[in-house]
C-alpha cells in the first residue's frame, strides 16, 4: 500500500511540473521508480532502466495532453517548435539504444553527471535569469543541438525540457513560452524512447505486467493520478512571476538531485 501511494504522488506531482515546468515526468518520477524497484529481487537488476522506460512511456500522456491543450490556446510557439522536433526526435532513437547498451550503474551515473551540468549552466552562464528579445535559433543549434538533446533526454528518460528550457530561454523567450514549448519537444522523445525501450527490453524481466523495459502497473497509475496534478496546476495554481518561475525551476532540478544521490 505504501508503494501505491508514493507513486501516485509522483504521478500526481509530475502532472503539476508538467505543467509549470515542462517536466514530463523523468526528474520526478525515475528516482521514485529506481528505489522502489532496486530492492524488489525480480527488477533489482534493472531497476534504473525501468524507471526510464516508464517514464519515457508516461511522458507520451502528460506532455501530450498538455502540448494539446496548449496548441489549442495557442500558446505553442511554431517558431521554436519546427524544425528541431525533428532532430529531437533522431537523437531519440539514439539515445534509447545506447541506454540498452550500458549498464545499471552508468546510466544511473549519467543522470547524476546530467543534473548537475545542468544546474551548474543555469547558475554560472548568464542569461537564464534574465529576458531578452526572443531570436531565431541557429541551424547548427537546431541540428546539432537538437540530436543531442534527443540522445541524452531518452538515454535518461528526462524528456529533453531541462535542455530545451535553458536553451530557448538564452534566446529571449520567457519561462511560460519555454514550458509550452518544451512540452510538444519532449514528445518525439517519449514516443521514440518508449518503442525502443518496449523491444530492446522484451523478455528481459521476469515478472508480469512489462511491455520490454516498461512496467505497464506502474505506467497506468502514474498517468490517472498525472491528470489529476495536471487538472490541479491549471485549474487552480496562478500564473507564476517570470524571475521566480526561473528561479523555482532551477531549485526543483536541485531537489531532484539530492534525491537521485540519497
Amino acid at each position: 500500500m505504501n508503494d501505491i501511494l508514493i507513486i501516485a504522488l509522483a504521478g500526481f506531482t509530475t502532472g503539476i511540473t508538467t505543467v509549470l515546468f515542462g517536466f514530463g515526468g523523468g526528474f520526478v518520477v525515475v528516482p521514485f521508480i529506481y528505489q522502489l524497484l532496486r530492492h524488489q529481487p525480480a527488477t533489482a537488476d534493472n531497476a534504473m532502466h525501468i524507471a526510464v522506460a516508464t517514464s519515457t512511456a508516461v511522458m507520451i500522456f502528460n506532455a501530450g495532453w498538455v502540448s494539446y491543450r496548449n496548441w489549442r490556446a495557442g500558446h505553442v510557439s511554431v517558431q521554436a517548435c519546427f524544425p528541431l522536433m525533428w532532430f529531437i526526435a533522431m537523437g531519440a532513437v539514439i539515445g534509447s539504444w545506447l541506454a540498452g547498451l550500458l549498464s545499471e550503474e552508468r546510466v544511473r551515473l549519467l543522470f547524476v553527471i546530467y543534473m548537475v551540468v545542468t544546474i551548474g549552466d543555469c547558475l554560472l552562464r548568464k542569461g537564464f535569469f534574465s529576458g531578452s528579445i526572443p531570436r531565431r535559433l541557429s541551424r547548427a543549434t537546431v541540428t546539432g543541438g537538437g540530436i543531442l538533446i534527443g540522445t541524452i533526454a531518452a538515454l535518461l528518460g528526462v524528456g529533453g525540457s531541462v535542455m530545451t528550457v535553458p536553451l530557448l530561454r538564452r534566446h529571449g523567450y520567457a519561462m511560460r513560452d519555454c514550458i509550452n514549448t518544451a512540452n510538444p519537444l519532449s514528445l518525439p522523445v517519449a514516443l521514440c524512447g518508449a518503442m525502443t525501450y518496449a523491444v530492446s527490453g522484451w523478455h528481459s524481466i521476469p515478472a508480469r505486467g512489462f511491455l520490454g523495459f516498461i512496467s505497464l502497473k506502474i505506467m497506468m497509475l502514474l498517468v490517472v493520478t498525472g491528470l489529476f496534478g495536471i487538472l490541479v496546476a491549471q485549474r487552480k495554481i496562478p500564473a507564476v512571476p517570470d524571475i521566480w518561475h526561473a528561479r523555482i525551476y532551477v531549485l526543483l532540478l536541485n531537489a531532484v538531485l539530492i534525491a537521485m544521490l540519497l
